[in-house]
């Protein structure tokens, strides 16, 4: 598809991620343009789909990113900014606001970003959460410790994934915490840690009508893989299963309350051991990481990257339209290695669809008509990663390319 005149896409990313985005994008006829830090200079961007590229220090200067992005549209019209790297979703708001360019804008993006504002909008619209309280007033958080024993875990409000997350089973444990944290306590959240298995939606969304989503289920969960070590899986679970239908109404009742209006969207739900309820744990507007974008494609034809960008460089000319996705079913199993360059030969299953590439891991995709067989092959490789590849690390304090 060719637009007349070209219009111009600016993707910012602080990590090397969504190529595929990237590539569909100019797939689409767009003008497409990076904008990345200097670390990510040499990266393995798919530069013969991109036009320019700029770098800076960083992205996280809000005056600094706004002066050279504002410098920039001096000479390019800008006519949508993504962020593909969650890390970047509020400053590509910031800039929506500044320049006035169409798509999410401050307000929605903390929705999306701040564990805090999500859990309050979450609640506020009917929706079960656990309990939580915002780490600003002491009286209110003495209050919260006695209302809802522990143990509880304490969570950054901006942070992605388990970096950062603490936690905590008494109260005498967690005041020292907070004044080794200073200034920095009142951007955390503190949460009731609820017992469960963990599902995750990934969703695509247009006109604030959730078109897609595949409903999944974690093997363990994932803080337990970061913070205890282990083998992470995940896998699509029944479509027809009680567990599936009750998850794709929470998410589009979640994603309509939280006012996306288009993208994707990556949510997390814990069923509860003690009741069987589903309750919100976190949503982001990006695609799932750990290649769960790679694990829907097996089992759709679906890539979220593509799609995300198909809709963003939609107009009311060339509207947006979902592709008829498959029905399989699949899983992936990844593990930090023991090995430089892991072989995973001896896998040799023809339902695998995908093998790692990456320095120091082990990872397969699997697919299949049958979602039994899906479970049973990750069953039996996860026994045999733990003895042919497994090895754990420190998980870190902040994000790293």
């Amino acid at each position: 598809m060719s637009n007349s005149p070209q219009m111009t896409i600016l993707c910012m990313s602080s990590y090397e991620k969504g190529q595929e985005f990237i590539r569909e994008a100019k797939r689409q006829g767009w003008r497409v343009l990076l904008l990345t830090v200097e670390k990510l200079k040499d990266a393995d961007w798919p530069r013969d789909h991109i036009d320019e590229v700029y770098l800076m220090p960083d992205l996280t200067e809000r005056r600094h990113v706004i002066n050279a992005v504002s410098f920039l549209a001096r000479t390019a019209n800008i006519d949508r900014i993504v962020a593909l790297d969650e890390f970047d979703i509020e400053m590509a708001a910031t800039l929506r606001e500044h320049l006035r360019v169409g798509g999410m804008g401050e307000t929605t993006s903390r929705y999306f970003r701040d564990k805090l504002a999500m859990r309050l909008r979450a609640e506020e619209k009917g929706i079960l959460v656990p309990a939580f309280c915002p780490v600003i007033n002491y009286d209110k958080l003495r209050e919260y410790l006695e209302r809802a024993p522990g143990p509880w875990v304490l969570k950054p409000r901006s942070s992605a994934s388990a970096i950062g997350i603490r936690k905590i089973n008494t109260a005498d444990e967690l005041w020292p915490i907070l004044d080794a944290l200073g200034d920095d306590q009142s951007f955390h959240v503190l949460e009731k840690f609820v017992p469960g298995e963990v599902y995750h939606v990934d969703s695509i969304v247009e006109d604030k009508e959730v078109l897609f989503a595949a409903v999944s289920k974690y093997g363990a969960p994932p803080m337990k893989v970061a913070h205890e070590g282990g083998v992470f899986i995940t896998r699509l679970i029944g479509r027809k299963s009680k567990d599936a239908i009750e998850l794709q109404k929470l998410n589009k009742d979640l994603v309509k309350a939280l006012g996306l209006v288009r993208g994707v969207t990556h949510a997390e739900f814990i069923k509860a051991d003690e009741d069987g309820e589903f309750y919100f744990l976190e949503i982001a507007a990006r695609v799932g990481g750990a290649n769960i974008a790679e694990t829907v494609e097996a089992a759709s034809g679906l890539n979220l990257w593509a799609e995300w960008a198909k809709i963003e460089t939609s107009t009311k000319k060339h509207p947006y339209k979902l592709p008829r996705p498959k029905n399989l079913y699949s899983g992936i199993i990844i593990s930090l290695a023991r090995q430089e360059w892991p072989d995973t030969s001896a896998y040799d299953d023809p339902e695998i669809v995908w093998r790692m590439n990456k320095h120091h891991h082990a990872g397969l995709i699997v697919a299949s008509k049958d979602q039994k067989r899906v479970e049973e092959l990750l069953n039996s490789y996860a026994e045999r990663f733990y003895q042919d590849f497994h090895a754990t690390a420190p998980l870190p304090d902040k994000p790293t390319a």
